[in-house]
């Protein structure tokens, strides 16, 4: 299954870099390649967690009102669903068919040659780039505390959904995972931690843009 994925990104992979011929710049152009695919997914993911975050004072005055009645309970709620048009279920679809091509990148990035096959590529993941001496090998403190950096502060946008505020296990892996980033970047190839920077780097700008599209949403509906 991860080579169904790895193997045509690695063919697009090597394509920009015959086009680019720097391997740090052609991973930079991948991520926004990548990124920008997988844009419609997240979109959705945000714009629908948007909507059902409207209805969470519906759905505790239910909760509350057949605190006593289950069958009643979720009688109500599936006619507010209906009403509404959210599905719970529905926001977890762009992330589960998101995860196999994240699975496929992160083995290719991991190792480039086991899924490009041409001679030229096994010299291009050694490359250096900017202060990097070799993308092959892990950059032990910049990239891993820069891509640690940028995960805390994505995870933070997420986690002002009201669904995740107070959540402890929410409130737990907003510091823990920033901090398993860190370590995880310090021994991968510096290659798949400058992708992970990068792509998160556009995520908190993508996730910005869509707060600005929310806000001036719910403005209008007020209005």
């Amino acid at each position: 299954m991860t080579g169904i994925i790895a193997g045509p990104l690695g063919q697009l992979l090597f394509a920009l870099y015959n086009l680019i011929g720097n391997y740090g710049i052609t991973l930079i152009v991948f991520t926004l390649i990548v990124r920008a695919c997988l844009f419609p997914l997240y979109a959705d993911q945000i714009k629908h967690s948007s909507k059902l975050n409207d209805v969470q004072p519906k759905i505790k005055d239910i909760q509350t009102k057949y605190a006593n009645d289950k069958e009643t309970m979720n009688t109500k709620m599936m006619e507010l669903y209906k009403e509404e048009k959210v599905n719970p279920a529905r926001g977890c679809l762009p992330l589960l068919i998101q995860m196999p091509i994240i699975i496929g990148l992160f083995a290719l990035l991991r190792n480039p040659v086991a899924y490009i096959d041409n001679p030229s590529m096994l010299m291009a993941i050694h490359e250096s780039f900017l202060w990097i001496p070799d993308l092959s090998q892990p950059d032990l403190w910049i990239l891993p505390i820069l891509a640690g950096i940028t995960t805390y502060i994505s995870f933070t946008q997420t986690s002002t959904n009201p669904q995740m505020q107070g959540n402890p296990t929410m409130v737990m892996m907003k510091y823990l995972f920033p901090i398993m980033i860190v370590w995880w970047g310090r021994s991968f190839p510096a290659g798949l931690t400058l992708y992970w920077f990068f792509g998160t780097f556009i995520q908190i700008f993508q996730t910005m843009g869509l707060n600005k599209w929310k806000e001036s949403k719910k403005r209008k509906e007020t209005k």
